[in-house]
């Protein structure tokens, strides 16, 4: 009741201030939302919720997109009449409610075949930091020098333990983050990665919460042994969507993105089963609500640059296991580190005779650019060029049969990543 007194007492008086000057408009009404956003977030309130209360459907949120998908959403997600709260060259911000998040994920996706393609903060002043050009990725050097440990680790990719955790996680109904099968899907997943990783004191598994929504992100930490406070990230998205249904929807996301998650575990399962001890932690991180703006990234990513952790780098995993280009790995070219991904190139053409090309995704098209924002060096690999990825993603058709039944191609981006953690994990 406190919060709710003092948001109340700041909303009056934010708005008296605001209209302390008579308007001649003012019998035709007093646009108060501006001060209303102030006192809400004076308030650490979102919408009509406290900041620790789980966020209803209609309580307010705000989104950052891109202008250029704003101009090509025109007629869509009623972007001809709503007014932005804030703007600059590139960027536009809106107040939504959480309910439209849905909508808006699902518009991205048939119009722009976008999974995302914005962000979602839950207050202005978060919005608002959007709007400034990202901190610059610290430099560092990278070096190909660890051959003797990944080739023998490279023979222990399997590609049917890939197809196994596939066919786990798409047999959730669906892992809506809102839903009670999205948040089961979060502690099955912990579940999974503790017995894979038994008999190792060095490797923990958590769940990480997130205040708003019932799916948790999930956490894998492998601590090193010489520079534990040094930080390696591979991240791939846990939840899955299909249309507007939310939680009533079936949604297998065996694509997108179990072919992620599938590898991320396979990456684990082979670090415990070749005794790997890697020099800097490495962590995999399972994300919450990668569909709802990139949610969970995004509060991992702050948390961690808040509490000052030394990120190396960031690989995303998002999609891996659709063939529809000519090469076998895209590199995204756009909000990602180019220093990172001159190297991926190198570390895929020293460690295997895969085919690599480039593609560009657009703004917050996946959790990397959550990393990004805050200032690390990220990258995706991707599974074809970004307009002949796999076509039946968020639907009910996003099945392990349309990559043929097996993980041939997430196989390839398991050995990547194999290659990535004990490169950067020196």
């Amino acid at each position: 009741m406190g919060g709710l007194r003092t948001f109340l007492v700041l909303t009056f008086m934010a708005a008296a201030t605001s209209s302390a000057a008579p308007d001649a408009g003012f019998d035709q009404g007093v646009d108060v939302r501006p001060a209303i956003a102030t006192a809400r977030e004076a308030a650490g309130m979102t919408g009509r919720r406290l900041a620790s209360s789980p966020e209803r459907a209609d309580d307010a949120v705000w989104i950052s997109v891109s202008n250029a998908d704003v101009a090509a959403l025109k007629g869509e997600f009623d972007f001809s009449r709503r007014v932005p709260v804030s703007q600059n060259s590139l960027v536009s911000i809106f107040e939504v409610t959480v309910a439209e998040l849905d909508a808006l994920s699902d518009i991205m996706h048939h119009r722009l075949r976008k999974c995302g393609g914005f962000f979602a903060h839950p207050t202005l002043r978060a919005a608002k930091a959007d709007m400034a050009e990202p901190p610059l990725a610290m430099a560092r050097a990278y070096e190909i020098d660890q051959r003797e440990t990944v080739v023998p680790m490279l023979k222990l990719v399997d590609e049917a333990a890939i197809t196994e955790t596939i066919k786990r996680l798409a047999a959730f109904k669906n892992r809506y983050y809102r839903s009670e099968t999205g948040a089961a899907s979060a502690r099955w997943l912990r579940d999974y990665w503790q017995e894979l990783s038994k008999g190792r004191p060095d490797i923990t598994v958590e769940l990480f919460r997130h205040g708003g929504w019932a799916q948790e992100s999930v956490i894998l930490t492998v601590r090193g042994k010489a520079e534990p406070g040094k930080v390696v990230v591979l991240g791939g998205h846990l939840d899955s969507i299909a249309g507007w249904g939310g939680g009533d929807n079936v949604a297998p996301g065996a694509d997108d993105d179990a072919s992620g998650i599938a590898v991320l575990t396979e990456s684990a399962r082979v670090i415990v089963a070749s005794g790997y001890k890697p020099g800097s932690t490495v962590k995999f991180i399972a994300y919450a609500a990668e569909e709802a703006g990139l949610r969970g990234s995004r509060e991992i990513a702050d948390n961690f640059k808040q509490n000052g952790v030394a990120v190396q780098g960031v690989l995303q995993f998002d999609m891996t296991n659709y063939r529809g280009s000519a090469d076998d790995i895209y590199l995204i070219a756009d909000n990602v580190s180019e220093a990172q991904n001159a190297f991926l190139g190198k570390l895929i053409a020293a460690y295997t005779d895969y085919r690599v090309g480039t593609t560009k995704c657009g703004y917050a098209c996946s959790d990397h650019a959550s990393w990004t924002r805050n200032g690390y060096s990220a990258s995706l690999p991707f599974e074809a060029k970004f307009d002949e990825d796999n076509p039946n993603i968020h639907t009910a058709n996003d099945t392990l049969a349309q990559s043929g039944g097996n993980s041939l191609h997430a196989f390839k981006f398991a050995k990547v990543a194999v290659a990535y953690l004990v490169e950067m994990g020196k």
